[in-house]
């Protein structure tokens, strides 16, 4: 199970959660977001990132154009798309389309395809926030073929990653608020806390930097 921590905003909370083990990296170019980074910002921070590391860029509402703009800039491996207009077509980008998903009690799954085309993020669905909501939405209504397909997002924490890894077992999972200080800053002790628990397993250990 790879791990995103999203809403980067400084190169001081890239690098430690990098060095606690997250798989990837959430940059929000959304200027409604708390968490919204610049592209300027954002290049800083990526040209100081270790290279095996997946930068993805998350945008709402924003056409193709405008996205491959910025990714073609920062060099980004992915992109987070909410909100996708039915008229966009994404078959010509260079990078992989995580379409995100925002969930309601009567979502029909059978919606999401099973070609290559996108991948899917299940995020907890709110009529104020497009994400970062801290909420969870039912995962038991997730069907089981499913699961290990998805990136599982909305509330996701220390209190409940053991559960998740047990019995969703998504392909990855994605989290911001639960390891912040506040929006855009993270926090050192709720990361490590984070951190050693999918550690221990993933390995069978801790890998945590003081």
């Amino acid at each position: 199970m790879r791990v995103k921590i999203c809403g980067i905003t400084n190169i001081d909370d890239a690098l430690l959660c990098t060095d606690l083990g997250a798989d990837a990296l959430g940059f929000i170019f959304y200027n409604r977001s708390k968490r919204n980074v610049s592209v300027i910002n954002a290049e800083e921070i990526i040209t100081q990132l270790p290279s095996f590391i997946t930068k993805v860029g998350v945008f709402v509402e924003q056409s193709p154009e405008e996205i491959l703009s910025v990714v073609n800039n920062l060099g980004l491996n992915s992109v987070q798309v909410y909100d996708v207009n039915a008229s966009y077509n994404y078959d010509s980008f260079p990078i992989q389309v995580i379409k995100a998903i925002r969930i309601k009690t009567d979502f029909d799954f059978s919606t999401i395809s099973h070609d290559n085309k996108f991948q899917y993020l299940l995020d907890t669905y709110s009529e104020k926030l497009k994400g970062g909501t801290g909420e969870t939405f039912d995962w038991n209504i997730i069907p089981d073929n499913l699961r290990h397909k998805i990136i599982l997002a909305g509330g996701i924490s220390s209190y409940n990653i053991e559960y998740i890894y047990k019995n969703i077992n998504p392909q990855a999972v994605d989290l911001s608020s639960s390891v912040e200080a506040g929006p855009g800053k993270k926090d050192k002790g709720k990361l490590k806390e984070f951190f050693n628990i999918v550690n221990k397993m993933r390995y069978g250990g801790v890998r945590s930097k003081e």
